[in-house]
Formats: structure tokens, C-alpha cells, sequence
């Protein structure tokens, strides 16, 4: 009895979606749907993806990866497989800026307002961020960035914040890049930067110097935002506990932060790809 209630039920189906039954016991009996499995298999490229990057990529990102291996799929695709999966990026803070943190303005004005960066080595960004080990001591890195490709430079660290650590970086990243006409160094009013022995190394390197504006902070948002991804991707995952492995830390971070890592605002490439392909 129950047999045929259930074939008459099918028969109705049939005639309602206008199918015929062998077709629907066709259907049957090939299981797991096509999407279904081109899901399962797109799931694998996603989550090699998301492993590679440890984590840091979201669907946008992944979809361009995925591009690149000649897989052509849409984001909202990739997302929702994401989240059947449970795959979720580490995401990052950006830094907003607060009113009132100066009450001087030093006579080095901003120079990067409306700049149109249009190539490499025309204008480096600095800064100094601090880092808790476990024992309770700090450890401080300086950074100099290529704001046209957002590539690393140079970079030092010490367990001392002062002009030794910010020249450091700069010596460094000159040595890397060499000399440069018309280059801008741009940075926030720390007084690191502001040191008489700081501003001279960079008269020495013909290197004009540039500060942010009074109260502004976000004049240096591409440097700060670097800072927020490396503590979110790396330094808040991990236990640091010595200036050694945190040393380690930062050159591998580094690497693949220049090699690998993608910036949607340079065209889903990393900072060396695209300038490579200026190069080349």
C-alpha cells in the first residue's frame, strides 16, 4: 500500500516539473549531484589556499588565487563554501584616528597630501610599533615600506625605542634601494623622527622628510595597516618568548609578506610581483 501511495506520489511530482520517470529515476540514481561534488572538489583548491596563507585570506582573496590557477569561479560561490566548512580569516583592525593626541606642531610639514605615487622608490612610509614577549619585556620594529608597492625595504629591531632603531632601518633600506632624486620619506611625529641625528641622515641621502599633519593620523594608515595585519596574522597567534624567535618571526613574516601575500590594492599580486612587472 505504502509502494503505491509513494509511486503515485512521484507519478504527480513528475507531471507538476514535467519530467518524465525514467529521468527522475535517473536522477536517483546518480547520487550526489554534479554542483555537489564540484564543490567538494573546488573545497580542496580552497582550502590548500586558505592553509598556504595560514589562515589570513578570505573569499576575496582566495578567488583571485583560484583564478590564477585557471579555476574560474565567483566569490559568493567560494564564500558560502567557506562557510559550510567553517573557514574564516584572521581579520585585522585598521587604525582610526583620534582627535587631540598633539599639542605642539613641529615646523617638518606633511608632503604627501593629494601625491600621486606613480613608481617605486618616489615614496618610502616609517614607523615603529611595540611587541610584548611573554616574560613581560618589549621588543620594537621599524619599518620602511614602498608605498607604491607596499614592499618591506627594511626593517630592525631592538629592545630600545630611539634614534638608533629608525636610523638603523633607514641605513638599510638605502642600502637596499640605493639613492634615490626627489624621494619622500614620510612618517608620524614620534620623536624618533624627529631627532636632530634623524633629520640630518636623511639631508646626507637627499631623502626630503615628511610628518604627518596635526591630529591626522591616517596620513600614514598604509604602514599602520601593515602593522595590524602582521600582529593579527602572526605576533597574536603565537607565544613569543625571546627577542630570538621573535627575530625568526619577523624574517619569515617578511618574506612572505613581500612574496606571496596578495594586496587587492595592487591587483591581487604580491608587493614583488608587481614590481617585477614594472621592471620588466
Amino acid at each position: 500500500m505504502d509502494q503505491n501511495r509513494e509511486k503515485h506520489s512521484i507519478s504527480m511530482m513528475c507531471r507538476i516539473y514535467g519530467v518524465s520517470r525514467d529521468g527522475y529515476n535517473s536522477w536517483r540514481r546518480r547520487g550526489v549531484c554534479e554542483r555537489r561534488r564540484e564543490d567538494s572538489e573546488l573545497f580542496e583548491h580552497i582550502r590548500s589556499i586558505f592553509d598556504r596563507h595560514d589562515g589570513c585570506y578570505g573569499s576575496p582573496k582566495i578567488t583571485e588565487e583560484l583564478r590564477k590557477r585557471g579555476i574560474y569561479v565567483g566569490q559568493k560561490r567560494v564564500a558560502r563554501i567557506m562557510r559550510n566548512h567553517g573557514l574564516k580569516a584572521v581579520k585585522s583592525r585598521i587604525y582610526t584616528a583620534r582627535p587631540g593626541m598633539y599639542t605642539h606642531v613641529y615646523g617638518i610639514t606633511c608632503k604627501i597630501e593629494g601625491i600621486k605615487v606613480s613608481r617605486p622608490n618616489q615614496l618610502w612610509v616609517g614607523d615603529v610599533t611595540y611587541i610584548k614577549l611573554r616574560d613581560g619585556s618589549w621588543q620594537y620594529l621599524s619599518v620602511v615600506m614602498d608605498r607604491y608597492s607596499r614592499k618591506i625595504v627594511a626593517w630592525s629591531l631592538s629592545d630600545r625605542r630611539d634614534v638608533s632603531l629608525t636610523l638603523s632601518s633607514i641605513d638599510r633600506a638605502v642600502r637596499n634601494r640605493g639613492h634615490h632624486r626627489e624621494l619622500i620619506f614620510h612618517s608620524d611625529r614620534g620623536s624618533e623622527y624627529l631627532s636632530g641625528q634623524y633629520r640630518e641622515r636623511l639631508r646626507r641621502y637627499g631623502i626630503t622628510q615628511s610628518m604627518n599633519r596635526v591630529k591626522n593620523m591616517n596620513d600614514n594608515a598604509f604602514i599602520e595597516s601593515f602593522f595590524h595585519q602582521f600582529k593579527t596574522e602572526r605576533i597574536k597567534r603565537l607565544a613569543v618568548d625571546s627577542a630570538e624567535q621573535l627575530r625568526s618571526i619577523v624574517i619569515g613574516y617578511m618574506r612572505y609578506y613581500n612574496t606571496q601575500r596578495s594586496h587587492s590594492s595592487i591587483g591581487y599580486v604580491s608587493p614583488h610581483e608587481f614590481e617585477c612587472k614594472i621592471n620588466c
